[in-house]
């Protein structure tokens, strides 16, 4: 088993809360883990990315050669299409569709979506609109690791145990939220298939 995923979005939008979440859940699994530090910046408004690389035998880089990503996770779909180039032929694109527009010249929804839907392997869903119906604004970016979780390999268990570990300190409404997340994110990869 192995995994390579790049992890994409802007400052402030979650992308350590997905990196935590995968890695404990690769943890208790008993996976090996490597992680690039997040490179951008990580300030709120400036690209962020990450390397996250899973395998069950020991990962000598934690750097993803180019072309060889079987993942790329976005909580922005422009942040997405930057990385395209370090995804595999057969890879996927999991993306939000929600624009972060930090530069005078974002290109339009329109093309950004005609990239995006000419990739044979994508899954693209509105995040953003998913976690405020659920009560959750700041929870789209676990909605998009939802909607990338069958493509992990790892039980779906496992990762709401994840996240029942991490955010126990933040009370039960929150984990509650958070899985209820989750489950909306695979539940829109699962109908869409």
């Amino acid at each position: 088993m192995k995994v390579d995923i790049i992890l994409a979005g802007v400052g402030g939008q979650g992308i350590l809360s997905i990196a935590t979440t995968i890695g404990y859940a690769a943890i208790d699994m008993g996976l090996y883990l490597k992680q690039s530090e997040v490179h951008g910046m990580s300030q709120r408004g400036g690209d962020v990315q990450s390397n996250l690389r899973l395998s069950d035998k020991e990962i000598a880089s934690d750097l993803i050669p180019l072309g060889k990503a079987d993942l790329i996770i976005s909580v922005e779909p422009m942040e997405s299409l930057r990385y395209l180039p370090m995804l595999s032929k057969d890879g996927w694109l999991i993306t939000n569709t929600t624009p972060f527009v930090n530069i005078a010249n974002y290109p339009t929804m329109d093309h950004l979506m005609a990239k995006i839907n000419s990739l044979k392997h994508h899954v693209a869903l509105d995040a953003d609109s998913i976690a405020k119906e659920l009560g959750s604004a700041k929870s789209a970016n676990i909605v998009i690791l939802g909607a990338a979780t069958p493509y992990l390999q790892i039980p779906f268990e496992r990762f709401e145990n994840a996240i029942s570990n991490i955010f126990k300190n933040k009370g039960e409404e929150v984990v509650a939220l958070n899985i209820a997340a989750l489950k909306a994110g695979r539940d829109f990869t699962t109908q869409s298939k």
